[in-house]
């Protein structure tokens, strides 16, 4: 609906435009014979011929119409921002009208149509005016109602820099209606630009000036736009804008944008899909998350990264109610609060505890009846779960093992287990706990009405405990960046593409299924390093230093998104396909699992051989006894 409003809005604006130029083109036509005669309409009438002239200018009014419209049309006079027009879109209009009245000459003399040979300059000029008043003057009009509606809102800015960074800068925020900022003032150390204005800004000091102008002009944020200053002169700068309370930005030129060599970061935050180098995946949940409507629905881990972003995208789809269920109450505040203050329609129950606790999720579940679950709680890190292998088998494998059992009994419609690219041939304890709970996702399927199914994707970039955080810490402590291996590469997601993908996939669900996200192309971790550095404003071996520190125990240089016996089937969305379901004795895997249930309570340390035998695939490797 708001694209055929946007559309609709342009098709009008467009029109506006033709039919004006259509009545500039007359009074063009017109003032351009009057203008001959000294604007007299009297004399005009009192020469001889003047009505064959005027005759004569009725008769190639339509073909000169509908030529200049076209040409208008060639040199995109009704598809420019005019909100932004500068010099090209001025070379396009002057073309535009000098080449209809060239036209209107040509044609006129084809015709044999005779005029006074000053017409068609007078005509050309006089179409310059009109056109050019309607493009510019919407600019101007649009920039001074901007800023008198917004004046009361906008920041202050003080801009440290008159050369081109900051002559772009002050014009953007002099121009674009999504900069509610205002320049005050601009500082320069080059004494020639001091008394000088750059588009109305005056330039009132060098960088001595910076405290003084800071309080004469009421500076909320102070803005450098110095991107050629050296290292030591920034930092001489900003030692001085300490001193004061604004807030302090910089910002890179323009050319260096362009060429790559610096990056906007400093003057907005690292956004994650700069480090994917490619555009976002776009999921119009609308169309598919009826499956949610007026359901209970149930997400454990809801306080995580996953969890959490799970709970924001349903609380927006009208939920029956929506419950969070977490261990770690401050998480669950944090999203709680959050669900709150955005969506107080909402019918929102927070609980406290853990999977691994049978009476505390029978308990939810027979209380609560939820229709629908979504399994994000799990112990994730690699290798911590190394050191802790019984954990994982705790929390991961015998919690889901609980929540399936309680979700067939108390008749869940659908079971989403959030699973990894790590569960397919693996190599650590937490990548082998999460191909165990798949399976038995996959097992549970056939016992009772419950859909329940897998979704397995890779790494997520920002969430919890996730490489760009901890890179993100290291930078800002100025390094080193640790990379295990140069050649280590993983698959990465966004968490609201993850996410949006998942509950997607939980439409799909018919029962036993893996969904397998399309993860795009896999990314080099050192790769991902240096662009974050870079898009913190550093050079990597230069400012930041990268230290390879060697594959931790349990992880692959790659990881893998199926097994060989999986195959792969086509779904409506082409970003999620579904793996073959591998099948296996179930009655010998619940057995196994029951004696792995034994040995992780008795804290057994051969607990890896166990694990082997439930995953056939799983390269057992046990880490170097650790000594404190």
């Amino acid at each position: 609906m708001k694209g055929l409003i946007t559309n609709k809005q342009l098709l009008l604006r467009r029109a506006a435009l033709i039919t004006y130029d259509i009545l500039a083109i007359l009074a063009s036509d017109a003032l351009g014979l009057l203008m001959r005669f000294d604007m007299s309409y009297a004399e005009l009438k009192g020469t001889p011929g003047s009505e064959i002239w005027i005759e004569n200018i009725w008769k190639y009014l339509p073909a000169g119409i509908i030529s200049t419209i076209f040409i208008f049309y060639l040199f995109h006079l009704y598809t420019s921002l005019w909100t932004y027009a500068g010099v090209p879109e001025m070379s396009a209009l002057l073309s535009a009208c000098v080449i209809s009245a060239l036209m209107q000459a040509a044609g006129m003399l084809l015709l044999k149509l005779s005029v006074p040979r000053s017409f068609f300059f007078m005509y050309a000029m006089w179409l310059i005016l009109f056109v050019g008043a309607s493009r510019f003057a919407y600019r101007l009009f649009r920039t001074f109602v901007q800023k008198r509606t917004e004046k009361a809102k906008s920041v202050n800015v003080m801009v440290i820099g008159a050369g081109e960074a900051g002559n772009t800068l002050i014009r953007e925020m002099n121009t674009s209606r999504y900069i509610q900022k205002s320049a005050m003032c601009v500082i320069d150390d080059d004494r020639r630009k001091i008394g000088n204005y750059i588009h109305g800004v005056k330039v009132v000091g060098g960088r001595e000036d910076i405290i003084e102008a800071a309080a004469e002009y009421d500076i909320d944020e102070i803005i450098i736009a110095m991107p050629s200053a050296k290292g030591k002169q920034i930092k001489e700068i900003l030692d001085i804008c300490k001193q004061t309370t604004c807030e302090l930005k910089t910002l890179p030129g323009v050319y260096q944008l362009v060429n790559g060599e610096v990056n906007v970061s400093q003057l907005r935050k690292v956004d994650v899909m700069d480090l994917l180098g490619r555009d976002p995946i776009q999921v119009d949940l609308d169309s598919i998350m009826e499956y949610v409507q007026d359901k209970t629905v149930l997400v454990t881990g809801g306080g995580g990264s996953i969890g959490s972003e799970l709970c924001r995208q349903i609380a927006t789809h009208k939920p029956k109610m929506l419950i969070i269920f977490d261990i770690y109450e401050n998480s669950a505040y944090d999203i709680q609060q959050e669900l709150l203050r955005k969506h107080p329609e909402l019918t929102l129950k927070v609980l406290i505890g853990s999977v691994r606790n049978t009476a505390r999720v029978e308990d939810i579940f027979r209380t609560y009846h939820p229709d629908i679950v979504y399994h994000a709680a799990a112990h994730k890190h690699v290798p911590l779960m190394e050191e802790s292998p019984n954990e994982a088998i705790k929390n991961n494998v015998m919690g889901t093992w609980k929540l399936s059992q309680a979700a067939l009994t108390y008749g869940t419609e659908k079971f989403v287990l959030i699973s990894t690219d790590k569960a397919v041939n693996p190599t650590n304890i937490m990548g082998a706990t999460k191909r165990i709970c798949e399976m038995i996702v996959q097992s549970y399927d056939h016992r009772g009405k419950t859909d329940f199914v897998a979704v397995r994707f890779g790494n997520v970039l920002g969430s919890n405990g996730s490489v760009i955080p901890l890179f993100k810490k290291q930078i800002a402590e100025g390094g080193p960046v640790t990379v295990t291996d140069p050649n280590i590469i993983r698959y990465f997601m966004t968490i609201p593409e993850a996410v949006s993908l998942v509950l997607q996939a939980g439409a799909y669900a018919k029962g036993g299924e893996i969904f397998v996200l399309d993860m795009g192309a896999p990314v080099r971790i050192l790769d991902l390093a240096e662009n974050l550095i870079r898009l913190s404003g550093y050079v990597p071996g230069e400012d930041i230093d990268i230290k390879f520190i060697g594959l931790r125990p349990g992880e692959k240089l790659y990881e893998e998104m199926l097994m060989k016996e999986e195959g792969l089937q086509e779904t409506e969305n082409r970003m999620i396909h579904i793996g073959r379901p591998i099948e296996f004795d179930e009655e010998e895997f619940y057995k196994k699992l029951e004696e792995l249930k034994e040995e992780s309570k008795e804290e057994k340390a051969d607990v890896r051989e166990w694990i082997r035998d439930l995953v056939p695939t799983y390269q057992c490797t046990v880490p170097e006894e650790s000594h404190e």
